[in-house]
């Protein structure tokens, strides 16, 4: 009989928020070998006797490491081969996050919020995982309410725009979005106002379901 050895098998998040006008993702501090205090992706075995599926694995490691729940979560893809893990052949399922920063709790030190555009070195291929994800939210995004993840339960329609030019990383055309958006059927007005930015109130609107879809994209550059 050949000998059979078993795959390491685990789970791993891309967690990505708006922070300061950027888009972040989640890094915690390995506190084990391999690769004991580098930067990784968040992420951590599938337990057999406790985990009903990948899902449940990546959602309760979330809630330990990360101390967040209810996010908005969907699996990117499947990474596997001999050489991505020292300890062996590895099969890891990754998962897409959005949050808004304000729901993260951050422990300083063993955890960081950092650019997607200067990631230090990671280990194993964590690197092209965050890559995928990032082509992910700008692809779906575009004609979707995935961005919109990123806000609070209620957003103005600035609040709104920007995180759409954030998480896809181009500027749209304010009244166009504004026109399109309004227009779509994805929004609901509370009847509540605040603020903006120009001092003047600005309508609170919420979400008519978490992601929905939409026919055609939101828009393009400004220029």
């Amino acid at each position: 009989m050949p000998n059979e050895m078993t795959a390491i098998s685990t789970v791993d998040a891309v967690v990505l928020s708006i922070l300061e006008g950027e888009l972040k993702v989640l890094l915690h501090c390995r506190p084990v070998q391999p690769y004991e205090g580098s930067w990784a992706l968040p992420g951590g075995f599938i337990r057999v006797d406790e985990d009903a599926d990948a899902e449940s694995a990546i959602r309760r490691i979330l809630k330990d490491k990360a101390g967040v729940t209810g996010l908005y979560l969907e699996q990117l893809a499947t990474y596997s081969g001999p050489d991505r893990d020292p300890r062996g052949w590895s099969i890891s399922i990754a998962h897409l996050a959005l949050v808004p920063g304000a729901k993260l709790a951050i422990d300083e030190g063993k955890a960081a919020l950092v650019s997607i555009d200067d990631l230090p070195k990671l280990p194993f291929d964590h690197g092209k995982i965050i890559k995928d994800a990032v082509a992910r939210l700008r692809g779906k995004g575009a004609y979707s309410t995935l961005p919109a993840s990123f806000l609070g339960k209620n957003f103005t329609l600035t609040e709104m725009q920007s995180a759409y030019e954030t998480a896809l990383g181009t500027r749209v055309d304010s009244s166009s979005f504004r026109r399109k958006v309004l227009s779509l059927g994805i929004l609901t007005d509370t009847g509540r106002s605040r603020q903006g930015d120009n001092r003047r109130p600005a309508k609170v609107y919420r979400l008519t379901k978490a992601v929905g879809t939409f026919d055609r994209t939101l828009g393009h550059s400004a220029g």
